[in-house]
């Protein structure tokens, strides 16, 4: 026939080629030991892949474990500095773009973390089969008999081979470039343009951020009336009474009440005023406890509440301290034991990174009862705790930031002295008070400012190391001081406001006394900064609103109508005051 088939012998033909009707058939039959080459490149290829990808997923977690929480740092510290600076637009400036950098290296990193993860596991596939592949065709094969296929197979298995290697360098190569691409398109292209620091409405502790009352908000009101109802968004009432101030975090409004034998911790919704939530506080029972004996002046409840956005914390003259979360999950109680004081336990908290930090004086110093403690603030567990040689005080302690550093600053009978927060170690001291310290120390121009009642008021240089009695007093002024009120300052001017009324102002820079002016009101409530005006609430419910400046000029005087002893906060366009009885909501 003539399509018959006509199979040339074998001896005949060159090893690579076949003879059909005699027309030649050129065969490129891939020998194993070239497949078995490719595998092997192919392996490698894998595990340098593998290597370098293990590398930069090392160093991503090093950038993540280590340079973030460093600018993170730098951040906080910047914050810090804000608060003395709140109309500092360069340093605000400089807090933005801080915060918008961190914000895209921690999502960069994140998704550098997943497709790294993913890619890795590409390359190790990869590497195992192709190792896999090798190992097989390195076996002995058996002797081949003579098959009339053999060639076939082998073009077969070499097509495999090779579509196997290339499909292997396209995934890996694909995977590296879209590691490389995806991260800046995906998510940043509209968070670049458009980028805001989130509003916070922040009031966290006793006298606002770093406990110097100067708010950080200009448009707060200077106009109300508590009788008509002008200017009064909500009043509610408090279940329990209580002498701390309110702490706001955006939409919370944060209170603490007591009476002998309740103690609550309240969260009130910023907006209506409506009261969301109440954590009971319980204290341990003790067999044949004498109850608790508190002067009328300081309460049941007279420690301001401190919150870090997630948690708030409160603490008692009982001894007893507890957080709760947002929702007024109770998270921890302890109690630290009642304190010896004699008019009632009042130093109020402060929150250093996740350090509750509490200032626990206590009478007697022979006794070395007081001391500085650290809590953690989402367990309650003991962090350190520092020996303080002071009686007891009723001041509380602020964090603040000098040459890069914090200090935790602390006043006592007879010393000021400031901590490191991270561990409690004492940094400095200057012996410079005397008698009963009630009012808390201040940050300002660069200097400390403590309050020795009724006699002296000293500004401190707190750059020194150890005892800096002699050499880090810059000034001090022997006048009438305030027995209660806390000091206020922006930075040029300060202000003390004593207890019936007096108010004085002095310069930062020299002690300079400008001016006196007596309000013939009596005042329990730490004045306020807001802009260019002093805030001042008197005990009858009277806020003097008076300008800053080099002598007094009053702006405006605006009526409650309720008693007050509590500080207010001022936030966006609003100012919360405690009166005796109820919490109130000015603004517009």
């Amino acid at each position: 026939m003539a399509d018959a088939l006509h199979i040339v012998p074998e001896s005949t033909l060159d090893a690579k080629e076949l003879k059909i009707d005699n027309r030649k058939l050129v065969v490129s039959a891939v020998e194993p030991s070239q497949i078995t080459e490719v595998a092997v490149a192919t392996a490698m290829v894998g595990g340098a892949f593998s290597v370098i990808i293990l590398a930069l997923i090392a160093l991503n977690h090093f950038q993540r474990a280590v340079v973030l929480p460093k600018q993170e740092l730098k951040l906080e510290a910047l914050k810090l500095e804000l608060r003395s600076q709140p109309a500092n637009e360069q340093l605000i400036s400089q807090i933005r773009q801080l915060d918008l950098h961190i914000r895209q290296l921690r999502i960069r990193r994140q998704d550098f973390a997943i497709k790294g993860a993913y890619l890795l596991l590409g390359s190790v596939v990869t590497l195992l089969i192709a190792s896999k592949c090798a190992a097989t065709l390195r076996q002995k094969l058996p002797a081949p008999q003579p098959q009339p296929d053999r060639h076939d197979k082998q073009v077969r298995d070499a097509k495999w081979a090779r579509g196997a290697v290339t499909t292997g360098l396209i995934v890996l190569g694909g995977a590296a470039l879209l590691l490389a691409m995806i991260p800046e398109q995906r998510k940043f292209e509209i968070r670049n343009s458009k980028f805001e620091i989130p509003p916070k409405v922040v009031w966290p502790r006793f006298r606002g951020p770093g406990g110097g009352g100067v708010s950080a908000y200009t448009n707060i009101p200077t106009n109300w009336n508590g009788k008509t109802g002008e200017g009064i968004l909500w009043k509610t009432k408090v279940p329990l009474p209580g002498h701390n101030s309110p702490v706001v975090w955006n939409d919370r409004v944060f209170l603490s009440g007591a009476d002998p034998n309740r103690r609550e911790v309240y969260c009130f919704d910023a907006r209506s005023g409506n009261l969301l939530w109440t954590g009971p506080v319980q204290s341990p029972t003790v067999p044949g406890a004498k109850p608790l004996e508190l002067g009328e002046a300081t309460g049941y409840a007279a420690p301001t509440v401190v919150t870090d956005g997630q948690r708030v914390c409160a603490i008692f003259p009982t001894g007893d301290v507890a957080c709760f979360d947002f929702a007024g999950k109770r998270l921890w109680a302890i109690n630290l034991g009642t304190p010896d004081s004699a008019y009632g336990y009042t130093s109020s908290l402060e929150i250093y990174r996740n350090l509750l930090l509490i200032q626990y004086d206590q009478e007697n110093v022979e006794e070395e009862k007081s001391k500085l403690i650290a809590l953690d603030v989402s367990s309650g567990r003991p962090v350190w705790q520092t020996k303080r040689p002071v009686p007891g005080s009723w001041s509380s302690p602020i964090v603040v930031e000098v040459d890069g550093h914090l200090q935790v600053i602390t006043c006592g009978n007879p010393w000021v002295i400031a901590y490191d927060p991270n561990d409690g170690t004492e940094l400095w001291r200057a012996k410079c008070i005397a008698g009963d310290i009630v009012p808390s120390p201040i940050y300002a121009g660069g200097l400390i400012f403590a309050i020795e009642a009724y006699t002296k008021l000293v500004a401190i240089r707190p750059t020194g190391r150890g005892d800096i009695t002699k050499t880090g007093i810059a000034w001090s002024a022997e006048d009438a001081a305030p027995d209660i009120c806390s000091p206020v300052s922006n930075g040029q001017l300060l202000y003390l406001l004593t207890t019936d009324g007096l108010l004085l102002c002095y310069q930062v820079s020299d002690g300079k006394k400008l001016w006196e002016k007596d309000l013939q009101k009596n005042f329990l409530a730490s004045p306020s900064i807001v802009g260019d005006k002093l805030y001042l609430l008197s005990a009858e419910g009277v806020m003097f609103i008076v300008e800053i400046g080099p002598e007094y000029k009053e702006f405006a005087r605006c009526e409650l109508g309720a008693p007050c002893n509590a500080s207010p906060a001022f936030v966006d366009g609003r100012i919360y005051i405690r009166s005796s009885t109820h919490l109130y909501c000015i603004g517009k």
